[in-house]
Protein backbone atom coordinates (compact mmCIF):
# COMPACT_ATOMS: atom_id res chain seq x y z
CA UNK A 1 0.00 0.00 0.00
CA UNK A 2 1.29 3.46 -1.01
CA UNK A 3 1.91 6.36 1.87
CA UNK A 4 -1.27 8.08 -0.22
CA UNK A 5 -3.22 4.49 0.13
CA UNK A 6 -2.52 4.74 3.63
CA UNK A 7 -3.36 8.69 4.08
CA UNK A 8 -6.85 7.97 2.88
CA UNK A 9 -7.31 4.22 4.46
CA UNK A 10 -6.73 6.59 7.90
CA UNK A 11 -9.00 9.47 6.48
CA UNK A 12 -11.92 6.84 6.04
CA UNK A 13 -11.49 5.33 9.06
CA UNK A 14 -11.74 8.51 11.02
CA UNK A 15 -15.01 9.26 9.20
CA UNK A 16 -16.65 6.11 10.08
CA UNK A 17 -15.45 6.55 13.73
CA UNK A 18 -17.05 9.65 13.88
CA UNK A 19 -20.17 9.11 12.11
CA UNK A 20 -20.33 6.17 15.22
CA UNK A 21 -19.95 8.82 17.46
CA UNK A 22 -22.37 11.13 16.45
CA UNK A 23 -25.40 8.20 16.00
CA UNK A 24 -24.03 6.71 19.57
CA UNK A 25 -23.36 9.63 21.81
CA UNK A 26 -24.61 12.78 20.11
CA UNK A 27 -22.64 15.94 18.94
CA UNK A 28 -21.42 17.58 21.49
CA UNK A 29 -20.25 14.60 23.73
CA UNK A 30 -16.28 14.37 24.52
CA UNK A 31 -15.97 10.97 22.26
CA UNK A 32 -17.21 12.85 19.25
CA UNK A 33 -15.37 16.00 19.82
CA UNK A 34 -11.97 13.95 20.18
CA UNK A 35 -12.87 12.06 16.74
CA UNK A 36 -13.35 15.26 15.39
CA UNK A 37 -10.29 15.97 16.26
CA UNK A 38 -9.09 12.34 14.96
CA UNK A 39 -10.34 13.04 11.81
CA UNK A 40 -8.73 16.57 11.49
CA UNK A 41 -5.05 14.98 12.39
CA UNK A 42 -6.13 12.34 9.29
CA UNK A 43 -6.97 15.28 7.03
CA UNK A 44 -4.15 17.65 8.21
CA UNK A 45 -1.76 14.67 6.81
CA UNK A 46 -3.18 14.21 3.66
CA UNK A 47 -2.72 18.39 3.22
CA UNK A 48 -6.52 19.29 3.61
CA UNK A 49 -6.11 22.16 6.08
CA UNK A 50 -9.17 23.77 4.98
CA UNK A 51 -11.40 20.66 6.16
CA UNK A 52 -9.13 20.24 9.35
CA UNK A 53 -9.65 23.56 10.04
CA UNK A 54 -13.50 23.99 10.20
CA UNK A 55 -13.64 20.29 12.43
CA UNK A 56 -10.84 22.40 14.67
CA UNK A 57 -13.18 25.46 15.03
CA UNK A 58 -15.68 23.74 15.89
CA UNK A 59 -14.18 21.42 18.53
CA UNK A 60 -12.63 24.62 20.08
CA UNK A 61 -16.19 26.14 20.44
CA UNK A 62 -17.77 23.21 21.26
CA UNK A 63 -15.28 22.60 24.08
CA UNK A 64 -15.22 26.31 25.68
CA UNK A 65 -18.56 26.44 25.89
CA UNK A 66 -18.89 23.29 27.35
CA UNK A 67 -15.75 22.92 29.49
CA UNK A 68 -14.88 26.79 30.00
CA UNK A 69 -11.78 28.49 27.89
CA UNK A 70 -8.84 27.90 30.45
CA UNK A 71 -10.13 24.11 30.67
CA UNK A 72 -6.57 21.41 28.98
CA UNK A 73 -9.00 19.83 26.66
CA UNK A 74 -9.76 23.47 25.47
CA UNK A 75 -6.49 24.35 24.97
CA UNK A 76 -5.14 21.26 23.42
CA UNK A 77 -7.68 22.16 20.65
CA UNK A 78 -6.99 25.63 20.17
CA UNK A 79 -3.60 24.73 20.34
CA UNK A 80 -4.17 22.65 17.18
CA UNK A 81 -6.39 25.01 15.66
CA UNK A 82 -3.43 27.62 15.70
CA UNK A 83 -1.06 25.43 14.36
CA UNK A 84 -2.89 25.10 11.96
CA UNK A 85 -3.84 28.74 10.84
CA UNK A 86 0.07 29.05 11.25
CA UNK A 87 0.56 26.51 8.46
CA UNK A 88 -2.20 28.49 5.96
CA UNK A 89 -0.31 32.03 6.61
CA UNK A 90 -2.34 33.24 9.05
CA UNK A 91 0.94 33.98 11.83
CA UNK A 92 -1.03 36.83 13.93
CA UNK A 93 -3.90 34.82 14.97
CA UNK A 94 -1.86 31.82 15.44
CA UNK A 95 0.38 33.89 17.55
CA UNK A 96 -2.37 35.46 19.89
CA UNK A 97 -3.86 31.16 20.11
CA UNK A 98 -0.93 30.21 20.82
CA UNK A 99 0.04 32.87 23.46
CA UNK A 100 -3.27 32.35 25.25
CA UNK A 101 -2.59 28.65 25.30
CA UNK A 102 0.72 28.81 26.82
CA UNK A 103 -0.83 31.44 29.64
CA UNK A 104 -3.38 28.74 30.16
CA UNK A 105 -1.23 25.43 30.12
CA UNK A 106 1.51 27.54 32.91
CA UNK A 107 -1.67 28.50 35.07
CA UNK A 108 -2.93 24.89 35.26
CA UNK A 109 0.57 23.12 34.77
CA UNK A 110 3.43 25.23 35.70
CA UNK A 111 6.34 26.36 33.52
CA UNK A 112 7.98 23.51 33.51
CA UNK A 113 4.34 20.92 32.59
CA UNK A 114 5.13 19.03 29.32
CA UNK A 115 1.85 20.89 28.03
CA UNK A 116 3.16 24.36 29.22
CA UNK A 117 6.45 23.05 27.09
CA UNK A 118 4.87 21.90 24.27
CA UNK A 119 3.12 24.97 23.96
CA UNK A 120 6.15 27.04 24.09
CA UNK A 121 7.66 25.45 20.82
CA UNK A 122 4.81 25.44 18.99
CA UNK A 123 4.66 29.33 20.01
CA UNK A 124 8.48 29.81 18.73
CA UNK A 125 7.70 28.03 15.57
CA UNK A 126 5.05 30.93 14.91
CA UNK A 127 7.13 33.69 15.85
CA UNK A 128 10.05 32.41 13.91
CA UNK A 129 7.50 32.46 10.68
CA UNK A 130 6.91 36.17 11.65
CA UNK A 131 10.77 36.99 11.35
CA UNK A 132 11.83 36.97 15.33
CA UNK A 133 14.14 34.62 15.04
CA UNK A 134 16.07 35.77 17.88
CA UNK A 135 12.91 35.79 19.66
CA UNK A 136 11.99 31.86 19.07
CA UNK A 137 15.56 31.12 19.27
CA UNK A 138 15.41 32.06 23.05
CA UNK A 139 11.76 30.30 23.70
CA UNK A 140 13.44 27.28 22.11
CA UNK A 141 16.61 27.50 24.57
CA UNK A 142 14.40 27.56 27.56
CA UNK A 143 12.47 24.72 26.65
CA UNK A 144 15.69 22.49 25.87
CA UNK A 145 17.17 23.80 29.50
CA UNK A 146 13.73 22.47 31.12
CA UNK A 147 13.35 19.59 29.01
CA UNK A 148 16.67 18.27 29.83
CA UNK A 149 16.96 19.03 33.66
CA UNK A 150 13.47 17.60 34.04
CA UNK A 151 12.99 14.93 31.76
CA UNK A 152 16.69 14.28 30.30
CA UNK A 153 18.35 14.68 27.38
CA UNK A 154 16.65 12.14 25.09
CA UNK A 155 13.13 12.79 25.60
CA UNK A 156 11.00 13.84 22.75
CA UNK A 157 10.44 16.49 23.50
CA UNK A 158 13.80 17.77 24.22
CA UNK A 159 14.57 16.32 21.00
CA UNK A 160 11.85 18.17 19.08
CA UNK A 161 13.38 21.71 20.04
CA UNK A 162 16.84 20.55 19.73
CA UNK A 163 15.73 20.18 16.07
CA UNK A 164 13.46 23.43 15.65
CA UNK A 165 16.51 24.97 17.42
CA UNK A 166 18.49 23.95 14.66
CA UNK A 167 16.73 25.12 12.03
CA UNK A 168 16.28 28.92 13.59
CA UNK A 169 20.42 28.65 13.80
CA UNK A 170 20.68 27.80 10.00
CA UNK A 171 18.38 30.70 9.01
CA UNK A 172 20.83 33.20 11.19
CA UNK A 173 23.62 31.80 8.42
CA UNK A 174 25.21 30.30 12.47
CA UNK A 175 25.23 26.74 9.70
CA UNK A 176 28.21 25.35 11.45
CA UNK A 177 25.90 25.70 14.72
CA UNK A 178 23.42 24.68 13.42
CA UNK A 179 25.02 21.73 11.74
CA UNK A 180 26.20 19.90 15.07
CA UNK A 181 22.85 20.32 16.54
CA UNK A 182 21.39 18.82 14.00
CA UNK A 183 24.07 15.96 14.10
CA UNK A 184 23.25 15.61 17.64
CA UNK A 185 19.35 15.10 16.96
CA UNK A 186 20.08 12.63 14.51
CA UNK A 187 22.47 10.66 17.01
CA UNK A 188 19.49 10.89 19.93
CA UNK A 189 16.85 9.77 17.39
CA UNK A 190 18.86 6.66 16.26
CA UNK A 191 19.21 5.65 19.98
CA UNK A 192 15.70 6.06 20.96
CA UNK A 193 14.14 5.24 17.60
CA UNK A 194 16.58 3.07 15.83
CA UNK A 195 17.95 4.42 12.51
CA UNK A 196 15.06 3.24 10.58
CA UNK A 197 12.43 4.97 12.13
CA UNK A 198 10.87 8.01 10.22
CA UNK A 199 11.62 10.55 12.13
CA UNK A 200 15.40 9.54 11.98
CA UNK A 201 15.39 9.57 8.44
CA UNK A 202 13.83 12.92 7.94
CA UNK A 203 16.64 14.56 10.54
CA UNK A 204 19.02 12.70 8.18
CA UNK A 205 17.58 14.05 5.55
CA UNK A 206 17.97 17.32 7.34
CA UNK A 207 21.43 16.70 8.15
CA UNK A 208 22.38 15.65 4.56
CA UNK A 209 21.01 18.58 2.87
CA UNK A 210 23.43 21.00 5.61
CA UNK A 211 26.05 19.56 4.77
CA UNK A 212 26.16 19.57 1.24
CA UNK A 213 24.95 23.40 1.64
CA UNK A 214 28.06 23.93 3.86
CA UNK A 215 30.39 21.68 1.83
CA UNK A 216 32.67 20.57 4.45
Amino acid sequence: MSDEERLTTAVERCEILLRESRRSFGEEHPQTLTAMLDLADALWAQGRLIAARKLEHQVVSQRRRLLGADNTETLAALGKLAVTLAAQGELTEARQMQEEVVSGMRALYGETGRSTLRAINNLAGTVAAQGDLAGAEGMLQSVIATVRHEYGRQDPDCISAMGNLAGIRWRQGEWVEAYKLQNEVVELLRQTHGGDDDSTRIALAVLDSMERAIDF
